[in-house]
């Protein structure tokens, strides 16, 4: 387990780490390459007509595909990490997560109209068995108290932005310029490459992640594969009652989805707020991290329509044309992850030298205000192209600078919180809930995008930016209670 370290630094090292995290490290960073590089083209092909080798979906059910897609993908840590702690352990999860997720991306290269929504389901799946386990093994590679603990971590997050940041300018080429599913193939070629690294380097693990941290036995075992059996059998009577009544498509599944999302968070919270065996103190901390979830919530629910709404805006709005050559749009979604690879780093010192004068809850205010000052810019962005106007894509630029200081004033902060608020008999869950925050905001934000369709563009922006400042001004005035609620907890 993490807290017995089963991993020392011993032989080779990678930059003064276990030489194991390497491995973790490439094996992330094209998880990520072929994760983003999906998602930049992803709704720009689902727009593109079908003479132009697209699905001709219009905008609105795009954007709320693109939004509920990825929800799944973050709702899906929570049964991935279960059934590494209960079945297979983090090694095997990480192993058949990324065989899964590149025989998504495979799946996606195939010239034809099914092959997206088919290969965007494997993708979830394998990401759910994925993202949350590799991040376990990171911490399995140190003791507990390590003081190189936090530094291999800031490496390993490095190599996510890494891959963020390349696969856009790949599969965006690709994808744009020539043929949208060699843009998805190139995808595929990442996460293969992230598999191999894996296998290869996979003796250098040691012990990290090799067995279930709390495995199930005999009947317990039995009784959770059969309730996984019959859920999946329900799951097809589902599927199968809708196709029979005309009413499996698209729309609807993408809002049953968004109605589930809500449900398991809802029930995920019903669970630990009526726990009997919680102490007055955890039961105090769950109400003021159940605040942070609704403004976390609230704060993806905007900052993930980079993919989607703002995409396509760099699409249809902006003058992209650089000495001759027209930029794809989709290239625009590199920026975000360079600006976080040169933030990151300045906001740790700038917390750091902060201490305790500023709260998590106050953190989470910053990040809401910045996030719908974001949207604020916007709205005057769209202004200057309403009337069929090109506007530079500095706009662009200038909107991600601010909505990425808006997440580092959120988003590590947030997963700092989560480990230091959650009850001792919820430790291990509690990261999966911090993801569900992710996905209930997506999800949300996939419906709200709709609205950008039938809406004016300036009013569209204009209209969540000011509700996110509002949001956040809300998160200020309960700091206080918040803090309180903490019980110590900074």
């Amino acid at each position: 387990m993490e807290g017995d370290a089963p991993y020392r630094v011993a032989g080779p090292t990678f930059l003064g780490h276990p030489r194991a995290l390497a491995t973790l490290f490439l094996t992330e960073m094209w998880e990520r390459f072929s994760f983003y590089g999906m998602r930049a083209i992803l709704v720009l092909y689902l727009t593109a007509s079908v003479a132009d080798g697209g699905q001709d979906l219009d905008g609105a059910t795009a954007n709320a595909v693109y939004g509920t897609y990825n929800a799944m993908v973050y709702l899906m840590a929570l049964p991935g990490g279960w059934v590494a702690d209960r079945l297979i352990g983090a090694r095997r999860s990480v192993l058949w997560g990324g065989v899964i997720i590149a025989a998504g991306h495979y799946v996606m290269a195939v010239p034809a109209q099914w092959s997206v929504f088919a290969g965007m389901a494997l993708i979830v799946v394998g990401t759910g068995l994925l993202k949350p386990n590799i991040s376990t093994m990171v911490g399995d590679l140190y003791p507990r108290d390590s003081p190189r603990r936090d530094a291999g971590f800031s490496i390993f997050y490095m190599g996510i932005n890494i891959g963020g940041f390349t696969a856009p300018l790949v599969t965006g080429l690709l994808g744009e310029r020539i043929n949208w599913h060699l843009g998805f193939g190139a995808a595929a070629v990442g996460m293969t490459l992230g598999v191999l690294l894996y296998v290869l380097g996979g003796r250098g693990l040691g012990a990290a992640g090799a067995h279930p941290a709390d495995p199930l036995l005999g009947a317990e075992r039995r009784r959770a594969l059969t309730r996984v059996a019959v859920g999946v059998v329900v799951a097809g009577l589902v599927v199968a009652a809708l196709a029979v009544t005309g009413l499996f498509t698209v729309n609807t599944v993408v809002n049953l989805l968004t109605v589930g999302t809500v449900l398991v968070a809802a029930g995920y919270f019903t669970r630990i707020m009526t726990d009997r065996e919680l102490s007055r103190t955890e039961h105090s901390r769950m109400r003021a991290y159940l605040w942070l979830f609704v403004f976390a919530a609230a704060f993806w629910l905007i900052y993930d329509q980079a993919g989607s709404v703002l995409n396509v805006f760099a699409a249809e709005r902006t003058d992209r044309t650089v000495a001759g050559f027209t930029l794809p749009a989709s290239w625009l979604q590199s920026v975000n992850p360079i600006l976080i690879i040169i933030g990151a780093p300045l906001f740790a010192l700038l917390w750091l030298r902060l201490g305790h004068r500023v709260g998590t809850p106050a953190k989470f205010a910053v990040g809401l205000v910045l996030n719908g000052l974001s949207f604020v810019l916007m709205a005057a962005a769209a202004q200057a192209a309403v009337g069929g106007d090109l506007v530079s894509p500095w706009w662009l630029v200038a909107v991600y600078a601010v909505q990425v200081a808006g997440e580092l004033s959120l988003s590590p902060v947030g997963l700092s919180a989560t480990s230091r608020l959650a009850p001792v008999k919820y430790a291990s869950q509690m990261m999966g809930l911090w993801f569900l925050a992710v996905a209930v905001g997506d999800a949300i934000g996939g419906q709200v995008a709709r609205l950008a369709v039938t809406w004016p563009a300036p009013t569209y922006f204009l209209t969540f930016g000011l509700a996110s400042v509002a949001c956040g001004l809300g998160a200020v005035m309960l700091t206080r209670h918040l803090r309180t609620l903490m019980a110590g907890i900074h």
